[in-house]
């Protein structure tokens, strides 16, 4: 099949590997204009344009998709169908219209739950034990089009967002490959999602870091899951800044105030929760320094058991 695919980040990479081997014929990758980054500033291309050049795919990467290039482009190319991951850019409803087989797009959750940017981060700071990817068709909505897929898959209650992300972008590619094979044969069937069972997963930003020991254990340790590796969980450490970067659940009650250091040496750091629960910081990274174990960073920092920790 005749395909455009589009997409940005690490998690589209394993969409467009998939269908190149499945011997699809990709006419033309869309992605983000490269970006400065790190001191330097100097200009990286994302993961899919690094993949591309190393399979001498051909690619664009407009400013806009709503002006006359981008829709120049693609009528030039003429995909049988346009598949998306992740691009990070709305396709107008001239884009959308193009393609005879429609577009399709690589979401990472169960549809209608959690449309939006940050899907993945939301599950887990929701404390949901299970998600999956969606293959739906695009609409002008956020995320709103007809489901053609979907695949669940459980959270392991101690997995972070960059290892889920990880494990649903190549269940997404595998889904993908699926749905574009029932499209090509005419097969494929697609449902209205249900707008009534519908939620938000909005960007994440800093403000969403600092931990609140009143809240309960379990909501603090699916922070630190849900916020790695950006934009973090933090805390200060009687007098120290952290990002938290590891926790466990140890179970038993402390029977002390929310923020009470109830161990700190060798064995590692634990805190009292607002439910009573404690919760055991296995590994942080204070401002400036590399990550460490909770064990490593007493020993230059030492916390005496009893102390109060800001809230």
């Amino acid at each position: 099949m005749r395909i455009v695919f589009m997409g940005t980040p690490d998690f589209a990479v394993p969409s467009l590997k998939a269908l190149v081997a499945e011997g699809h014929e990709i006419c033309g990758v869309f992605t983000q204009p490269d970006k400065p980054k790190n001191r330097g500033m100097k200009l990286q291309a994302s993961p899919v344009k690094e993949y591309c050049l190393s399979m001498g795919l051909r690619v664009f990467q407009p400013a806009k998709m709503r002006d006359r290039e981008a829709l120049g482009i693609l009528k030039e190319l003429e995909p049988e169908l346009i598949a998306v991951a992740a691009y990070g850019k709305l396709l107008p409803p001239e884009v959308l219209e193009l393609p005879k087989l429609g577009c399709v797009n690589v979401h990472s959750s169960l549809l209608p739950k959690y449309r939006g940017a940050a899907p993945i981060n939301w599950a887990i700071l929701n404390g949901e034990d299970k998600t999956g990817v969606t293959i739906m068709y695009m609409a002008e909505g956020l995320d709103t089009g007809d489901i053609l897929a979907q695949r669940s898959t459980p959270i392991d209650i101690n997995e972070n967002a960059a290892e889920l992300f990880g494990r649903l972008a190549d269940l997404g590619a595998e889904l993908l490959v699926e749905v574009v094979d029932q499209l090509g044969q005419g097969t494929a069937a697609a449902v209205p999602q249900d707008d009534d069972l519908s939620c938000y997963a909005p960007m994440l930003s800093k403000e969403l870091s600092p931990m609140d020991w009143r809240k309960t254990a379990r909501q603090l340790h699916d922070q630190v899951r849900g916020l790695y590796p950006w934009p973090a969980a933090t805390a200060v450490l009687d007098t120290v800044r952290c990002k938290i970067v590891r926790t466990n659940l140890p179970g038993g009650h402390s029977g002390q105030a929310p923020g009470s250091v109830l161990q700190a040496d060798k064995r590692g750091l634990c805190i009292s929760c607002g439910d009573g629960q404690v919760l055991e910081i296995l590994e942080l990274q204070p401002d400036g320094k590399k990550v460490m174990t909770a064990s490593a960073f007493l020993m230059g920092h030492p916390i005496q058991v009893g102390v109060m920790l800001e809230n």
